[in-house]
């Protein structure tokens, strides 16, 4: 049997996703307490996490438990991270369709690249499944804002009486707002999961040596 070339170093990788949950409970943090979930706002918001996220982890994956593409992977995913979020702040004023292209871009472009080390790394990393759980978690998140019509306007009268709106812009806004709560509250699992988590036990390999 053939185990992990070093199966008790997964736990140094712990403090990688609990970096990666601050710029995600800031976003969410800062959409759930603003009362104007417009596109510009959508846009400075996701702009400004996109570009500390992106850093985060183009930064850590050079320090991962990672070799060859997997390593390539996570350096792309940041470097794509940046980028549109250096675009969501250069463009904030663009409004709702620059808001729904770029969030559905950015999120399928990164939720493949999760899913592919992921999946591609699942018997030689622990935090593979947290990997794929955040890769599918942003490939649905493209296609829920895929799947908002750039024209959505409706008008509403409140339990107040008082007249209401619900366009595009605040509903991408506050899925945005949601899939960084998500987002937060599994990569602090996960981290603390990677720090405390049982190790991995050694198994002997097919001459009877230590693997």
């Amino acid at each position: 049997m053939v185990s992990r070339q070093n199966p008790s170093a997964d736990a140094t990788y712990w403090y990688v996703p609990l970096v990666r949950a601050i710029p995600a409970a800031l976003l969410a943090i800062a959409i759930t307490f603003s009362g104007f979930h417009t596109p510009f706002f959508g846009l400075l918001a996701f702009g400004l996490f996109a570009v500390v996220s992106g850093v985060s982890v183009f930064v850590l994956s050079r320090r991962a438990l990672l070799a060859g593409s997997g390593r390539t992977a996570f350096l792309v995913e940041g470097a794509v991270t940046v980028l549109a979020g250096l675009a969501a702040l250069a463009f904030s004023f663009a409004g709702v369709s620059l808001l729904l292209v770029l969030l559905s871009s950015w999120a399928a472009i990164a939720g493949f690249i999760e899913l592919y080390v992921g999946i591609t790394s699942r018997r030689s990393h622990d935090a593979s499944r947290d990997w794929v759980f955040i890769g599918a978690l942003t490939a649905l998140f493209a296609i829920a804002v895929l799947l908002v019509p750039p024209g959505f306007d409706q008008h509403f009268t409140g339990p107040d009486g008082l007249p209401g709106v619900l366009n595009a812009g605040i509903v991408v806004v506050g899925l945005l707002g949601l899939y960084g709560a998500i987002e937060t509250v599994y990569l602090v699992i996960a981290a603390l999961s990677l720090k405390w988590g049982p190790t991995a036990p050694t198994v002997l390999s097919k001459d009877g040596g230590m693997s």
